[in-house]
């Protein structure tokens, strides 16, 4: 564990005697913050007024011994855990410590190591539990080697510049319409830099209510807020030592900027309905959809907070701009599905592909991604997916619809595939009543019905019967 990680962790040690508090202070103080405590009592009351990662205790105390104080750090609200150090001789006191929920126990006299691996064990154990808490192993399945599949030029620009500032600690604002792939920037940020086996943080910004959002980034205290029944640590605490991804910044109201800058600025928090500071070390990374320069000019957005989000800045293209990448992508994501759900389909017609070639993807990937599980779920076994398989939003879009058909298809071909289009524009209008739509098409339903056969046009499911 690096010592940047490490240098923010906060030891309490708890002991009577002198000579193992200072031998315990020299070990700990060049890594660690520590604080001493000479009795259980006391102990106790910094505990109420402070946070410690760890507490170093004493066994064999008079007044309140360490038995005692263990019990009674164990009834509060708090995340940290205790090591028990007790003589040879007092070692079934520190085995039932063990029971009543202690770590780990040491016994004098201690050498260095033995000190500095029990520090290394918790720490390492509580970095896991927060990793467990935010479903490491659910997205490493989910995302897998976070493969960015891509022939554009500029997108493989962005990766390479990915690989290159991984491991910085500077913050980046990744820019780009919705679905082109921001949270899987971020993720890939995460996964090569340093930080890979600390957590990874995700909070939307938009999704949230924003009289709840300080709460989510920051914590809150017991009684903080009406329900507020308990400590809750926010997100800045549970991505320590990682990062921290701040998706839609854009959505963030003003006054929390402003405390986001200093966190920024400060590397530390406060929760809500406390005084206390806690230092964090953890790397932003922020995304948004809307031009904030446009929203700085507008007063939605601080200029200052800009500057510090925007440190390395990526701009993701739209899809659309993304030639040859949409014939990639289809097909990845057609193996992926095909697959998970063992459907046998064997890939896409030429008419198929070209046609989605030249839709322009207003949902970006996260559209293309939808629809090809969609045509896999739908589609035939052993077949291919075709041109009469795509749905109609992507058969109708305006683009294709005012697009010279390929000089290669023929006129007769040409003329064909207009029509086609012409008239499943003319039924989407009329909600698939057939009668309603030969009077929009200026035709009598039975040529409609004949036209539609001779096509291959098929009735949408639920269509309204012909009156």
């Amino acid at each position: 564990m690096s010592k940047e990680k490490t240098i923010q962790a906060k030891i309490l040690v708890v002991d009577d005697e002198q000579g193992a508090r200072d031998a315990l202070q020299v070990i700990l103080e060049d890594d660690y913050e520590v604080t001493i405590a000479v009795s259980g009592q006391e102990a106790i009351t910094y505990c109420e007024a402070f946070e410690y990662d760890l507490v170093f205790l004493d066994v064999a105390m008079p007044e309140l011994d360490g038995i005692a104080t263990l019990k009674k750090l164990r009834s509060m609200d708090q995340p940290m855990d205790v090591v028990m150090i007790s003589a040879s001789d007092k070692a079934d006191k520190a085995v039932e410590s063990i029971k009543l929920g202690a770590y780990d126990y040491i016994t004098k006299p201690f050498e260095p190591d033995d000190i500095l691996s029990a520090v290394d064990r918790v720490l390492e154990k509580q970095t896991l539990q927060r990793e467990v808490r935010y479903l490491r192993s659910e997205i490493a399945h989910r995302y897998g080697e976070l493969e960015i599949v891509t022939r554009d030029p500029k997108v493989l620009d962005i990766l390479q510049l990915v690989n290159k500032v991984a491991s910085a600690t500077s913050s980046i604002l990744i820019t780009g319409e919705s679905g082109t792939g921001k949270e899987l920037i971020a993720r890939s940020l995460h996964q090569h830099g340093d930080r890979c086996k600390a957590p990874f943080v995700a909070i939307n910004c938009a999704a949230i209510p924003s009289e709840l959002m300080e709460s989510q980034l920051f914590g809150h205290e017991k009684g903080a807020f009406t329900g507020a029944h308990t400590r809750t640590i926010g997100k800045f605490e549970h991505a320590n030592g990682g990062t921290i991804f701040l998706d839609e910044i854009s959505a963030l109201r003003t006054e929390l900027q402003a405390k986001l800058l200093r966190v920024i600025q400060d590397k530390e928090i406060v929760r809500l309905g406390s005084n206390r500071t806690i230092k964090v070390n953890v790397r932003i990374v922020a995304a948004t959809n809307t031009n904030l320069e446009d929203l700085i000019e507008e007063g939605g957005f601080r200029q200052d907070l800009y500057f510090r989000l925007n440190v390395i800045p990526v701009n993701l293209p739209p899809l659309r701009e993304r030639k040859g990448d949409v014939r990639l992508l289809a097909q990845h994501f057609l193996n992926r599905f095909d697959l998970q759900l063992r459907r046998g389909i064997k890939g896409f017609t030429d008419k198929a592909i070209e046609t989605l070639e030249r839709y322009q993807w207003p949902g970006n990937v996260r559209e293309l991604e939808n629809l090809i599980e969609r045509l896999v779920v739908l589609g035939r076994e052993g077949e291919l997916i075709s041109y009469e398989d795509l749905p109609l939003e992507i058969l109708l879009d305006s683009s294709l619809m005012t697009e010279t058909p390929p000089l290669g298809d023929g006129l007769l071909q040409a003329r064909e595939n207009f029509e086609k289009q012409y008239i499943l524009k003319a039924l989407k209008k009329a909600e698939w009543n057939q009668s309603e739509a030969a009077r929009i098409l200026r035709i009598h339903r039975n040529t409609l019905i004949q036209k539609m056969k001779s096509l291959a046009i098929k009735e949408a499911p639920h269509a309204s019967s012909p009156k």
